[in-house]
């Protein structure tokens, strides 16, 4: 069992991404957890949303425990799998680490999934105890112990570890309710922040479905079928990138003009859908797929303009069904970058792998996944793309001045002499 592990806010600590490489030193609060109730309390504060379906790392380093970069990935469904998973999942933290400050002294396991049918959260943790016998070998391959490893599910979270009946019974320990524990509300006052579920934050960016999807694939034909002609008839792609971002415009306006739904949530998207015609969003889905137009949205990631960017994209991206799912890796990449911006690192990286989910070889969602897995502070984008901004728009002067946005603060994103070239090959 593990004791007085010190978590530090996502801010601040080094994370490995929900499917990603390990970032630099930790700074910042500390969190000191003495027990598996208070690992299992404190996941989703680390990572900033509660994992579904999913395997997490946590690497420790030091005598206190510190705890250092992190790791998510989900579980394979097919148990053949889970020895590779091990393997690389594995090799992914601790080299990771190794590059980015040190080997880690130890790792914390999780394994987060819902009973199913007619299981119960203990045979969850039975049905998964091979897969945490997997890791623990893998790690241990590579001179670094398992100090603990959980299974959450049901309500309750059980160690694979630990083999003291008084802290860990055999039928499981009760988790902690949302919000009601001395550790969430310090977590709360530190300024760290639970975003829903995993599933929750992936479902406001998933395809619609049923009738509804059906007429946005019939407008995504209708929208395919008319930009040909203009291409033939002579319209410059400049004309029709105009046309794009005119048409971005007056959404993002329609959008400031009706503020969102209460509650957020399935509601609030709801409402959001409920303003964009099938059309409307066709045609610039469509107009997105061109990196010159995309680079020209990415501008719209602060002040009045970053909420309904944000909210546009995520409308969009449930508007890529059927055949036309690869188009959703442009709004996709463009929700992430926005919340990255304001200082939503979570769901950033949630977005960014959706994105790549959508299409592997998106350059902008790769880089941007990878800046923001690696700590990176986003403010050096951000100034490129203002830059950029000004030379198009000369009259805003300085109306882009002002305080600086939330990100990480640290390292600052690379600078290109043209936004442009940030997006040149996708």
């Amino acid at each position: 069992m593990t004791n007085n592990h010190e978590a530090r806010t996502p801010s601040d600590r080094p994370s490995v991404s929900p499917d990603g490489a390990a970032t630099g030193p930790a700074t910042g609060p500390q969190i000191t957890l003495r027990s598996p109730a208070e690992l299992a309390d404190a996941l989703p504060y680390m990572l900033g949303f509660h994992p579904t379906d999913s395997l997490v790392m946590v690497a420790v380093h030091g005598e206190g425990g510190r705890f250092g970069g992190r790791l998510r990935v989900g579980i394979p469904t097919t148990p053949a799998e889970w020895e590779d998973t091990a393997r690389q999942v594995a090799e992914c933290l601790i080299r990771g680490s190794e590059r980015r400050g040190g080997k880690p002294d130890g790792i914390v396991v999780y394994l987060c999934q819902e009973p199913d049918g007619e299981e119960d959260g203990r045979a969850v943790m039975t049905r998964l105890r091979p897969l945490a016998q997997r890791i623990r070998l893998a790690c241990g391959a590579l001179d670094v112990p398992v100090l603990e490893a959980l299974c959450l599910s049901g309500g309750r979270f059980w160690s694979y570890v630990c083999p003291d009946e008084r802290c860990c019974p055999a039928e499981g320990s009760r988790l902690a309710a949302v919000g009601t524990s001395v550790l969430a509300a310090t977590a709360t006052f530190a300024g760290l922040q639970v975003r829903g579920s995993l599933r929750e934050i992936e479902g406001r960016l998933a395809p619609l479905r049923g009738a509804v999807a059906e007429q946005a694939e019939r407008a995504l034909d209708r929208a395919a079928a008319a930009l040909m002609p203009k291409i033939l008839d002579g319209a410059t792609r400049e004309e029709v990138g105009a046309e794009t971002i005119a048409l971005a415009r007056t959404l993002m306006r329609r959008m400031t003009l009706a503020p969102p739904a209460e509650g957020g949530g399935a509601h609030a998207d709801d409402w959001d859908d409920a303003l964009l015609g099938h059309d409307e969003a066709a045609a610039l889905i469509l107009g997105l797929q061109d990196r010159e137009i995309r680079d020209i949205a990415a501008e719209w990631m602060e002040d009045e303009e970053a909420a309904p960017a944000l909210r546009l994209w995520r409308a969009l991206a449930r508007r890529c069904v059927g055949a036309y799912g690869e188009h959703a890796a442009a709004p996709l990449t463009l929700a992430g970058w926005v919340s990255w911006s304001t200082g939503d690192e979570p769901t950033a990286r949630i977005a960014f792998g959706l994105a790549l989910r959508a299409d592997a070889e998106y350059r902008f969602a790769r880089l941007l996944h990878h800046a923001c897995n690696e700590g990176i502070d986003p403010e050096g984008l951000r100034q490129c793309l203002r830059e950029e901004r000004r030379r198009r728009e000369p009259r805003r002067g300085r109306a882009s001045a002002g305080t600086r946005p939330p990100g990480r603060r640290g390292r600052t994103a690379p600078r290109r002499g043209s936004r442009r070239t940030a997006g040149s090959e996708q």
